[in-house]
């Protein structure tokens, strides 16, 4: 019985839906309702929380996913891509720097 209410309290993006405190109140009124001790509801809620957080770990990767694809079918730059073309022009400023400064020195 127990696993049946956990499987179905679990189900993918919904819980990861839910605020993390309804999900602790959920897993309270549960514990009470079917009557389990102190350690069992321990361990419920403990269960509960480790599966929310995956589940909203895993929409939030998904999500970011789906934005990144979106940006780049817009062909819209990431604050990555930008950074590292702001560090090749200074690589090349340097380089081209350099290369004028030895020029001049064997003039």
């Amino acid at each position: 019985m127990l696993e049946l209410i956990k499987k179905s309290m679990l189900t993918g993006v919904g819980l990861a839906l839910v605020a993390k405190d309804e999900v602790e109140d959920i897993a309270r009124d549960l514990q009470e309702k079917m009557n389990l001790n102190e350690k069992e509801g321990r361990e419920f809620l403990s269960d509960l929380q480790k599966r929310y957080d995956e589940a909203q770990n895993r929409l939030e990767e998904r999500v970011e996913r789906a934005v990144k694809d979106v940006l780049k079918k817009a062909d819209v730059v990431t604050g990555d891509e930008l950074k590292a073309l702001k560090k090749e022009i200074r690589e090349l400023k340097k380089a081209v720097g350099k290369e004028k400064s030895d020029a001049a020195a064997s003039e």
